[in-house]
């Protein structure tokens, strides 16, 4: 009653095979860009911004990234952190030695960039697999963060060794440095999700997701009926680090304004993308967004309830959050594999059915 498609008949290939081909999700999806693009700006403000809105798409974009190459492809991955920092300290270094192109050129090249890196860290991905791929990306991310803290030509010789974004603008309007506008940042950030989440989401449906896919069930089966691995693997790779490079710089120029490799993008910043796509869903375009929801909302809605309404210390509520992250994250992976994601499924086929016996 509530979710429908009977009637909903396709008469071509290409209306079978888009997006959305049903028009209840196309009507959905065309109402929530709407509410992004055209409300939300005009009623946020900088609180809004900096605690919700700008860590949700931007870790968005990393969780896609991530889960294209351990969901899809099934390459398990410990290095995001620090592809991350690759994707900051590049664009960083294009700010400063081209000042005069804009920032939306430096954070796609920027992304190009640490893209390069991942498939040379993916390399050994063609000899190992699982465990041991996990160990050699962890030795990336160690790799990375210490080289970005011991070369002084990353951070253009500075005596403390911190990064700081120079002032941008987009079409007159700061989006780095220390006069930002809360819903210019919130806009280009939008844009860039919504260009990475539709390139991720055709990919992912097409013959390169489909190779994907093939080697994350049984890489030798895929080999068999022509898969290339080399291809498949360096590709998924290539795509994950460059949605990765973007959210690095992203989270760096655009968000934080100025960073330290080991505190921005340590191991704990790895760790936490990989949670939200294990609570969100692996291999699914929307359980990255949820995942990234998820893991943002839940800090904001411990603070208010546990430290301003009930008067929980600040220490005690951030360590609850652990141990509730910690909990869900074992419970998804015994009861629910498929995360949040397979949740929202198995609710809309009870929305198709209702209210008749299941």
């Amino acid at each position: 009653m509530f979710y429908r498609e009977s009637g909903d008949f396709k008469t071509t290939y290409i209306d079978d095979d888009q997006t959305f081909p049903i028009k209840f999700d196309r009507y959905r999806y065309y109402a929530v860009m709407f509410v992004a693009f055209a409300i939300i700006p005009f009623m946020v403000n900088d609180y809004w911004v900096n605690a919700i809105f700008l860590p949700f798409l931007i870790y968005s974009i990393a969780a896609i990234g991530l889960n294209i190459l351990v969901g899809y492809c099934g390459q398990v991955s410990l290095g995001t952190g620090g592809f991350m920092a690759v994707g900051a300290y590049a664009v960083y270094k294009l700010m400063t030695a081209f000042p005069d192109v804009s920032i939306v050129f430096h954070i796609f090249a920027a992304g190009a960039i640490t893209a390069a890196v991942g498939v040379l860290f993916g390399l050994p991905s063609l000899r190992i697999k699982g465990f041991y791929l996990a160990v050699a990306t962890l030795a990336a991310q160690f790799f990375l963060v210490w080289l970005f803290n011991r070369v002084p030509w990353f951070y253009n010789y500075s005596a403390s060794g911190q990064i700081n974004a120079p002032e941008r603008t987009v079409f007159g309007e700061a989006v780095t440095g220390p006069n930002v506008n809360a819903w210019a940042v919130y806009l280009i950030c939008l844009v860039f999700v919504t260009i990475t989440a539709l390139i991720a989401r055709n990919l992912t449906r097409g013959t390169l997701g489909r190779k994907w896919m093939a080697i994350r069930d049984m890489d030798i089966a895929a080999e068999i009926i022509g898969v290339n691995p080399l291809t498949a693997k360096m590709s998924a790779f290539a795509v994950s680090s460059f949605f990765i490079g973007i959210s690095g710089a992203l989270f760096f120029a655009v968000y934080l304004g100025a960073a330290e490799t080991g505190e921005a993008f340590g191991i704990t910043k790895s760790f936490l993308i990989l949670f939200m796509i294990i609570i969100g869903g692996l291999g699914s375009i929307f359980g990255s967004f949820a995942g990234a929801a998820f893991l943002v909302l839940l800090p904001v809605f411990l603070k208010v309830v546990g430290a301003d309404w009930l008067g929980v210390p600040t220490d005690i509520v951030a360590h609850f959050q652990l141990v509730i992250v910690g909990a869900l994250i074992i419970l998804f992976l015994v009861l629910e594999p498929h995360g949040l994601a397979q949740l929202w499924r198995v609710a809309k086929e009870k929305l198709r059915l209702w209210p008749f016996p299941h």
